[in-house]
């Protein structure tokens, strides 16, 4: 057939046809029962089209044929059930594809299979099985050399230029491929690794691979005790074959900031080093460096204690925060909402620090009837965070600390989100209100209101039944009125007292932390909505 002839399989193909040869054209599917008029097809080539997916019954009726190329498509896999159909199926040409996979069961539906091609595919790991599993070959090993010689059959196998990663998961297939006796030919028998790197480009019958262990994780030291603004280098060895990943926890948290490598010891070996620069208080706790592979993980714990330089020690664990001390007033974190989506939100924060440079955060979220939060923690210089999935017609709150501080007064949001979001979401634009309420800026979509902790918490519930009355009466009004609607409806919530007014001990606070970064800046005196 003639190049771009087609965009699918014809579908009138004459029933005594037994050949057909369709290439260059852009059909990417064989559908299902794409050939059942064409029962007596023998030779059937696919080749250099854009076949994506094969349906498992499209060589349905496909009884007599005996050779099948696709050479040259965008395979990612094969439907090999769909073999059941082609009994008779001799040669398989699947070279130039994008096959990352040879399941065990794959050859089991081909029993007359002579000629296989996978080469220059994206295969990484294959078994033995493959192999064994195959009828022809089961059949071959049951016989002697003169009985197979007798036959008069060759297998041919093509396997080469395919991303082999000669690891422990290949130890089967190279011990196999290794040693292939007549009938069984391969195409070409210098097969070479991709990976690991340190095998990169050696011959399969160059590699000695031993069989898959799970990781085996260990430490030189289990407890460390050092003086505040020492540099520390933490070290774990991870021993497994495959190579597994491996990463260090604080707290039960992945830790974000300090500057984590790894490096290779042996063939079997890694070292990953965990760097922490200036060690300080929030520093100190049990560091934990996990190693996992797909049989199974290991893990070892370093506990790190940090004293002053006097030597005495410092109490504040992970998980366990210390009590707000004489000097943290001198603290001040401004946070905000400074992004919004349907289902999630984007935090900012401003903090006025004696160290920024060396100071952590902690980010504590969940509902607020939840006493118990998740922590995040957060390294220096990053001011912002992501919460998404957040579920509708749910009371959250997010708060912002000093690593492993208690929230104070100021340092959190509580917002509701609004319960119509099949709504929200058929909308082009959302209508958005910023609030400013005590020098926190909360940018919040419609069906979401937010309160600060310095109001009163019954806000979080007074918001909620004005927001159900205003749907409920906004529902035949057009927009205008429904944007007017949602100003009264807010400015009327601030006058009934929804918001309160800062205490005079958090204006003293408010106004030394300010003093001393915005000079001269007015503290916003009221409370205001804006439209836009």
């Amino acid at each position: 057939m003639e190049e771009n002839a087609f965009g699918a399989i014809p579908g009138n193909l004459p029933d005594d046809m037994t050949k057909l040869r369709i290439e260059k054209s852009h059909f990417t599917e064989i559908p299902r029962g794409a050939f059942t008029s064409a029962s007596f097809l023998e030779n059937l080539w696919l080749n250099f089209n854009d076949i994506t997916l094969i349906n498992s019954k499209g060589l349905e009726g496909l009884g007599n044929l005996t050779e099948l190329r696709l050479q040259g498509n965008k395979l990612r896999s094969v439907p090999w059930t769909a073999f059941e159909d082609t009994p008779a199926l001799k040669i398989l040409d699947l070279k130039h594809n994008q096959l990352d996979v040879l399941p065990e069961h794959a050859l089991k539906f081909l029993p007359g299979l002579t000629y296989l091609d996978v080469s220059f595919n994206r295969l990484t790991v294959i078994s033995k099985e493959v192999f064994q599993n195959w009828p022809l070959y089961q059949k071959l090993q049951g016989m002697d050399d003169r009985e197979a010689t007798a036959l008069g059959v060759n297998v041919v196998l093509a396997l080469h230029d395919n991303a082999w990663q000669c690891d422990c998961r290949l130890k089967g297939f190279v011990e196999f491929i290794r040693s292939p006796t007549p009938p069984i030919i391969l195409m070409n028998s210098y097969l070479t690794c991709s990976g690991p790197d340190f095998r990169a480009g050696k011959f399969f019958h160059e590699v000695e691979l031993q069989a898959c262990v799970k990781p085996a994780v260990s430490s030189p030291a289990s407890n460390i005790s050092l003086p505040q603004g020492t540099n520390l280098t933490l070290r774990c060895l991870a021993k497994a074959r495959p190579d597994p990943a491996v990463w260090w926890t604080y707290g039960l948290k992945i830790i974000r900031g300090f500057h984590e490598s790894q490096e290779r010891v042996d063939e079997d070996t890694i070292r990953s080093l965990l760097v922490i620069p200036s060690l300080h208080a929030a520093d100190r706790g049990v560091y934990t460096c996990t190693a996992v592979n797909f049989i199974g993980n290991s893990s070892v714990s370093v506990f790190l204690d940090v004293h002053s330089l006097d030597g005495s020690h410092l109490t504040n664990l992970p998980g366990f925060p210390a009590a707000p001390g004489v000097g943290d007033e001198n603290f001040y974190i401004e946070i905000r909402i400074a992004k919004q989506t349907i289902r999630g939100i984007a935090i900012e924060w401003y903090a006025a620090l004696d160290r920024p440079a060396e100071t952590w955060f902690t980010i504590h979220f969940g509902r607020a009837d939840e006493n118990k939060k998740e922590m995040v923690y957060i390294g220096p210089g990053i001011h912002s965070y992501s919460v998404s999935d957040l579920m509708p017609a749910t009371k959250y709150q997010i708060c912002v600390t000093l690593k492993n501080k208690a929230p104070r007064q100021g340092q959190c949001i509580v917002f509701v989100t609004g319960s119509d979001v099949t709504e929200m979401e058929q909308r082009e634009k959302l209508i958005h209100i910023i609030v400013i309420v005590l020098a926190m800026v909360l940018a919040v979509p419609i069906g979401m209101y937010a309160c600060t902790t310095d109001t009163r918490f019954s806000c979080v519930e007074d918001v909620m039944k004005l927001w159900k009355r205003q749907r409920r009466e906004g529902g035949s009004h057009e927009m205008e009125r429904e944007r007017q609607g949602t100003f009264d409806s807010l400015q009327a919530a601030s006058d009934e007292g929804l918001v309160n007014k800062e205490s005079s001990e958090d204006r003293k606070v408010r106004r030394r932390s300010e003093d001393r970064t915005n000079k001269g800046k007015a503290e916003p005196s009221r409370v205001t909505a804006v439209l836009y």
